[in-house]
C-alpha cells in the first residue's frame, strides 16, 4: 500500500506575510546593535540630569506657592504679621529651590559623561573603524 502525504499547505499573499513578519519581530528578540546601543547610552546621561531637575524644579515651585499662600491668602490673615513674615521666608526658600534646578541639572549631565565616557569612546571606536 501506497502511503499518500494528505497535508495542506497554504500560503499567505504578500500583504499578508508583512503583516505575520511584523507581529513576528514583536516577539523575536534582537541583539541591539552597536549604534542603538550608542544612542541609548547618550540618552541616560540626560535622562537622569532631566529627572533630578525636574523634581528639584516642582518641589521648589510647591514651596514657594505655600509661601505664597502663607503671605496673601486668609490662611496668614489669620495667623498675623507672622504668617506674612514665614510666608515670604518660606516663599524665597521655594524660589532658591527652582534656581537650583538648572545647575543640578548640569552637575548631573557632566557627572554621567564621565561616567560613561569609556563605554561611548569603546563604541564610537569600534563604530569608525
Amino acid at each position: 500500500m501506497e502511503h499518500r502525504d494528505e497535508t495542506f499547505h497554504f500560503t499567505y499573499s504578500a500583504a499578508q506575510q508583512a503583516e505575520v513578519e511584523k507581529i513576528r519581530k514583536k516577539y523575536v528578540c534582537e541583539e541591539e546593535n552597536k549604534l542603538e546601543q550608542l544612542r541609548r547610552l547618550d540618552r541616560s546621561v540626560y535622562k537622569k540630569g532631566k529627572v533630578w531637575s525636574i523634581v528639584l524644579g516642582t518641589i521648589g515651585a510647591l514651596v514657594m506657592g505655600t509661601g505664597m499662600s502663607l503671605a496673601m491668602t486668609e490662611l496668614g490673615a489669620r495667623i498675623g504679621d507672622l504668617g506674612m513674615l514665614v510666608g515670604i521666608i518660606v516663599g524665597v526658600v521655594g524660589m532658591v529651590l527652582v534656581a537650583l534646578a538648572y545647575p543640578v541639572y548640569n552637575y548631573t549631565v557632566k557627572k554621567e559623561r564621565e561616567r560613561i565616557a569609556p563605554e561611548i569612546l569603546r563604541l564610537t571606536d569600534e563604530l569608525m573603524r
